[in-house]
């Protein structure tokens, strides 16, 4: 049976890497502070591509599409979903702005738990919303061949409901009863935990995002609201799978190693924090055209960089505009474009200096 007392287990993970990233995530927490205080106006853009980045890229990566154009109708609630897809959309969609408009009031229960799940499935009228499985499920992976194999075997079925019963009284436990533990590690050991446990018969991997941005949200760490935390997700998938294969080796058994994902964890909200920093600057400087931005982006980049590198740094600018930005750019001989087709990337050109 597994024991899910964090109370002593989060003090193995007072590693030298572990803690440096849980340094700059605190230096990187005073900073945003500031800036949400002295930026709001111009922030409320930051929240709205976020919304639409995350809601993206948390179901893409369970294989869930709409084009660009409807997923942007969709989040901001300008037409209705149409296809099994669309509905699962909306679905997070509206759990994201639940937990974006009132995470100061959504504790961690089973409840709440199976409330958000009941509501990431309501305009799909799948009868599972909201409830656990009703049999036992695996976790698979295909290779390249198409051969499948199952990587993990979550807990039964039967065992569900006393699981994260569980889950949860130790999350609060370790909260309420240890003035020294840092959140920030507790926070990605939660979510590995009710992973393995894999709840529900679908909505696991979407669930576990939104559960991440709560847990931060309440714990005041808030830049998932200005960075799409589900994005960088997308964006290191491989390493995110490998990171879960990692911690979840010997789970069953209570050897399960928490390192792999807790680092994996917070090396991603660190990226967010330095994410964050990069667009408040350009947004806030002064005067500064789309244009000028697109040059800034690149100048400040060491090597090279994609334009959709580019467009992700600066999604409120259309990729003509960046295009055109990037040809003039080359045209004067401040920028340099390496390679040509999908492997065209550009970097600033150092010897005009």
């Amino acid at each position: 049976m597994r024991d899910y007392d964090y109370n002593q287990k989060w003090k193995e993970l007072l590693t030298p890497d572990i803690v440096s990233l849980l340094s700059k995530i605190h230096e990187f927490k005073g900073e945003q502070t500031l800036f949400i205080e002295s930026y709001a106006d111009e922030l409320t853009e930051l929240v709205e591509i976020a919304k639409i980045q995350s809601v993206e890229a948390s179901n893409r990566i369970e294989g869930i599409y709409t084009s660009d154009e409807r997923l942007k109708k969709i989040v901001q609630a300008k037409t209705m979903p149409k296809t099994r897809d669309e509905f699962e959309i909306a679905g997070y969609r509206d759990v994201l702005n639940t937990i974006h408009d009132s995470y100061e009031h959504i504790p961690i229960k089973p409840a709440i738990i199976i409330q958000l799940h009941r509501d990431l499935y309501k305009f799909s009228g799948i009868e599972s919303g909201g409830h656990y499985k009703n049999s036992d499920n695996v976790i698979a992976e295909t290779d390249s061949q198409g051969n499948k194999r199952v990587r993990f075997e979550p807990v039964a079925s039967w065992e569900t409901p006393e699981s994260i019963e569980k889950l949860c009284k130790a999350f609060d436990d370790v909260m309420k009863n240890n003035d020294l533990v840092d959140p920030l590690i507790i926070i990605p050991m939660f979510v590995i935990d009710f992973l393995c446990i894999h709840p529900f018969n679908d909505g696991n991997g979407r669930m576990s995002r939104l559960l991440t941005l709560l847990l931060l949200y309440r714990s005041g760490y808030i830049v998932g609201k200005y960075i799409s935390i589900e994005k960088l997700v997308e964006l290191s998938k491989e390493t995110y799978y490998e990171a879960l294969q990692a911690s979840s080796t010997g789970w069953h058994e209570n050897e399960s190693d928490y390192a792999p994902f807790v680092r994996y964890t917070l090396g991603t909200i660190v990226n967010a924090y330095r994410e964050f920093s990069s667009r408040v600057k350009l947004l806030t400087t002064s005067g500064m055209s789309k244009p000028e931005r697109v040059r800034e982006i690149i100048k400040e980049t060491i090597g090279k960089i994609t334009k959709a590198e580019i467009m992700t740094k600066c999604p409120d600018i259309s990729q003509v505009t960046v295009q055109r930005a990037l040809n003039d750019l080359v045209k004067s001989g401040e920028v340099v474009k390496i390679g040509g087709g999908r492997y065209t990337a550009y970097t600033w050109n150092r010897e005009v200096e």
